[in-house]
């Protein structure tokens, strides 16, 4: 099984703009919990950008954010942690969602680009909507990229034979994530009410390399852990991978176009 990777939340912050949209959009379908101060739990919260988006709904809540990067949360609890305005408060610990289990009742459990790092994270979920409040609700997104040609070109990187000795396993492959099907099946066999849908975003992206840039702070960040130690390897393989996405995604007259294909569901308990 993959290590878990490094994380550089520079790195990711550089675009932070496109990767908040999503859970922005989620959100927008969750409903208000019925209590007036709400727990809510934000699994993988990375830097904390998107979980403050949570205190700023509802900022008479409880939240928490896990993360199993103490890099991330050093940067989530500098910027965000503490009371908030309306009598709620934030806070962040660190866990692995692999392992984590509710101690107590939820009124929200939400979760923005991280269970595809959770080995069979579809196996967690009953846990999870056992531990929502009567009313409470449990949303997530996933990437549902694994097939775009980012991630394609980087496994048939990795796999050539002079890098295949210091890449092998290290990558996710496509069943990193379910199918939308399989979410909705699993979600309602649960006796959840279940939303399940997709879509494509067409980022527009600007600068050199910029889908590098962008995978940089996500996808290939186990490929960079791997080849930390190896510099000479660590340079052929970004040259080699980027002059594949050059080709992949040319750039045009107001930027490069990055079609990012994301799976969402929100699910709500009886």
């Amino acid at each position: 099984m993959p290590l878990a990777p490094t994380w550089d939340p520079a790195q990711y912050l550089r675009h932070a703009d496109h990767r908040t949209r999503p859970f922005a959009e989620l959100l927008a379908r969750v409903p208000d919990p019925a209590t007036e101060r709400p727990r809510v739990v934000d699994l993988g919260c990375g830097a904390g950008n998107v979980t403050a988006l949570l205190a700023a709904r509802w900022p008479a809540a409880r939240i928490t954010g896990l993360d199993n990067s103490p890099a991330m949360l050093d940067r989530a609890r500098t910027e965000y942690a503490g009371p908030r305005d309306g009598g709620g408060s934030l806070d962040f610990a660190e866990a692995d969602l692999a392992d984590w289990h509710p101690d107590r009742g939820y009124d929200l459990i939400v979760s923005n680009a991280a269970l595809q790092w959770v080995p069979g994270h579809l196996d967690l979920l009953p846990a999870w909507a056992e531990s929502l409040h009567p009313g409470g609700t449990l949303a997530f997104q996933v990437p549902g990229n694994f097939g775009a040609p980012s991630h394609v070109l980087m496994r048939e990187t990795a796999a050539l034979p002079r890098f295949r000795p210091l890449l092998d396993g290290v990558l996710r492959h496509g069943d990193a994530v379910a199918a939308p099907a399989d979410y909705l099946a699993r979600l309602t066999a649960l006796g959840l009410a279940a939303d399940v849908w997709e879509t494509t975003y067409l980022h527009l992206l600007t600068g050199e390399d910029p889908v590098l840039d962008w995978v940089k702070g996500t996808g290939l960040r186990p490929v960079l852990d791997a080849l930390a130690p190896h510099p000479e390897a660590h340079a052929d393989f970004l040259t080699t991978y980027r002059d594949a996405l050059r080709a992949a995604y040319p750039p045009g007259p107001h930027g490069t176009v990055f079609p990012f294909r994301r799976l969402f569901a929100v699910a709500h308990a009886a």
